[in-house]
């Protein structure tokens, strides 16, 4: 029996949709992150990008456990000395609620070319709306 290998060109993306409402960050970033770099499919293969997009809605209603809401700290850094900067979650679900997923499924993927790709085809969206209803959307379980 010969070994299948994928090749990039004959890939065929799929559209996953996430509802995010009270579930919890990390469980959910895993669940995206195997979803967009292919690990969900028997095809898998490490050099090559088989994953799918991905779109999650309702990003603000995402659980954080414990105390994470006020004592976690998300850090930003301008590039000059003294140019850092420290935000709680409170902060950045109130002002910016994409980046609590995005930046979770970006620490679940490896660091690499292919990584930079691959978060490409995450779309977060606050609400239930979305701009994608033209592609034909399954739905990607996320068991707790």
């Amino acid at each position: 029996m010969k070994t299948f290998m994928p090749k990039e060109a004959d890939v065929q993306r799929e559209w996953l949709l996430v509802d995010a409402t009270d579930l919890p960050t990390g469980r959910l970033a895993v669940v995206i992150a195997d979803a967009l770099r292919g690990r969900d499919k028997p095809t898998y293969t490490p050099h090559v990008d088989t994953g799918a997009f991905v779109v999650v809605v309702n990003c603000e209603k995402v659980k954080l456990s414990g105390n994470k809401e006020q004592d976690k700290i998300y850090q930003d850094y301008s590039g000059y000395s003294s140019g850092r900067t420290e935000k709680s979650a409170a902060t950045i679900r109130e002002k910016n609620p994409e980046r609590i997923i995005t930046q979770a499924v970006k620490g679940m993927l490896p660091t690499n070319r292919q990584a930079r790709q691959t978060l490409k085809r995450l779309k977060v969206y606050v609400g239930p709306d979305h701009p994608h209803a033209a592609q034909k959307l399954g739905e990607l379980k996320v068991e707790l």
